[in-house]
């Protein structure tokens, strides 16, 4: 915990008073309902340098202080081409939210900078192995990345609409190519607009998207336009009818009834309702 008067003391304290109910009651209740720590757990909280994931890391500071310590911490901070300007920021932001960042760096946006089809895709599945390795390399048996609610309800209509199939963004999952690790997503239940409130009210700036595709335009104010972006449209949309609507594509995933499914894979094996029928 930080000494009190300084600015990092400030954002910790405006995260358990101001923003109690809507970000930290909702980051507890996150990791209690799907179980994301146990005892002698060694997590990386995973920085890109954005809004989410710095609060991500404020929360775990918090929470290591005055939760129970059954876990041990690592600040994990990969570099993977950012311009001077960008990686500065990151390392700026570290030092006045006091957060002890472990820096590593990777060639990810050279070696992507000539893909053409789906670069994005392809830079985030580096970016996943890299944190998985790195993370592993320093003792941790899980990462935490800083996904939060409205990232789950965009990907669920994202996958039907242009992915032809119904998924969610899990909240936990077991690596499939580092044995032993995990991945946790302990900001699930937060809402995006609870996030943007805390870094308004604390003065905080951070980066939106600083690849190389997109560093021109890496602030928050200038958010380049995605497949995601267009989903954000179509749910404010929605919601702006019903309220409700948010809560229900969320819920969705969770009350499937596969008796009124025509077909579902498991364990990668495909099942069609004729089977049984």
């Amino acid at each position: 915990m930080s000494e009190k008067g300084t600015f990092a003391y400030d954002v910790e304290r405006s995260i358990v008073k101001k923003f109690r109910k809507e970000i930290w009651c909702r980051f507890t209740k996150a990791i209690n309902e799907y179980d994301m720590i146990q005892d002698g757990d060694r997590i990386a909280v995973c920085i890109s340098g954005g809004k989410d994931s710095m609060l991500m890391a404020k929360l775990f500071q918090e929470l290591y202080a005055h939760g129970r310590r059954n876990f041990e911490l690592t600040f994990l901070v990969m570099n993977p081409g950012y311009n001077a300007e960008n990686y500065e920021l990151i390392r700026e932001n570290a030092s006045k939210l006091e957060i002890p960042i472990e820096v590593f760096t990777t060639d990810i946006f050279d070696s992507v900078n000539e893909i053409t089809e789906n670069p994005c895709y392809l830079c985030a599945r580096m970016r996943r192995g890299h944190l998985y390795s790195n993370a592993k390399a320093l003792g941790c048996n899980k990462i935490a990345l800083g996904h939060h609610y409205d990232d789950v309800i965009e990907t669920i209509l994202m996958g039907m609409l242009w992915g032809g199939q119904i998924q969610t963004m899990m909240p936990k999952l077991h690596s499939t190519n580092f044995e032993g690790m995990e991945l946790i997503r302990p900001m699930y239940l937060i809402r995006e607009d609870a996030i943007c409130r805390w870094r308004d009210y604390n003065g905080l700036r951070f980066l939106q998207c600083a690849c190389r595709f997109t560093e021109n335009v890496a602030s928050e104010d200038n958010a380049v336009e995605s497949k995601r972006q267009e989903i954000k449209r179509l749910i404010a949309t929605l919601a702006a009818e019903d309220p409700v609507i948010e809560k229900n594509i969320f819920s969705s995933v969770e009350n499937v009834n596969l008796a009124t499914v025509i077909a579902y894979k498991k364990d990668g094996v495909k099942h069609h309702f004729l089977d049984e029928y």
